[in-house]
């Protein structure tokens, strides 16, 4: 049996759920997202409970399944009840940030500014040299979050660049010298 997919996922009261044949869709405080279940995955809602099960769970590959698709319905009701979030800070000097309804303007050090669109459902905020990428979709606010941190990625000598919060930048001693004689 997989782990994660034997886990029951409990339905708070403000979440209004609805499953019709592979898709299973979530209603609440903060939107709506919907998961197309793979057709040998099974979903059934019963007590405000939503049971997650497979076809043969002795076959590796719906076992791998049972448990992906799990984890991405309780994605999305953890999405649609409290929603999801990344911080990216901004190391370097001259390095900054701008953000307005639906573009993001960086300055990294180039000889023009990036501009990135934000992709709808998302909310971006910049305070000083903190990006905060906002949304419902834990997918789609992650790959927010990694195209902006591609545009400068941190380097390991002063560590200049764009990163993650959370991140620790494994720093690297600069040239060193060679003894006299040597």
């Amino acid at each position: 049996m997989s782990k994660i997919g034997k886990k029951i996922i409990v339905i708070p009261d403000s979440v209004q759920t609805t499953v019709s044949d592979q898709i299973v869709s979530f209603k609440g405080p903060k939107g709506e997202l919907s998961v197309v279940v793979h057709p040998k995955v099974k979903a059934v809602l019963a007590d405000s409970q939503l049971q997650v099960s497979v076809k043969n769970p002795d076959d590796r590959r719906q076992k791998a399944l049972w448990g992906t698709f799990r984890s991405l319905l309780n994605n999305a009701l953890v999405g649609v009840t409290a929603g999801f979030g990344k911080k990216l800070e901004i190391v370097g000097v001259g390095y900054k940030a701008q953000a307005t309804a639906d573009k993001l303007t960086l300055n990294l050090g180039y000889s023009h500014p990036i501009e990135l669109s934000v992709p709808k459902g998302l909310e971006v905020k910049v305070e000083k040299n903190t990006i905060t990428v906002g949304g419902i979709d834990k997918q789609l606010v992650g790959e927010f979050s990694a195209l902006i941190r591609s545009k400068r990625k941190p380097e390991p000598y002063k560590g200049k660049g764009i990163k993650y919060s959370d991140e620790v930048i494994r720093r690297k001693a600069g040239k060193v010298v060679k003894a006299v004689g040597g």
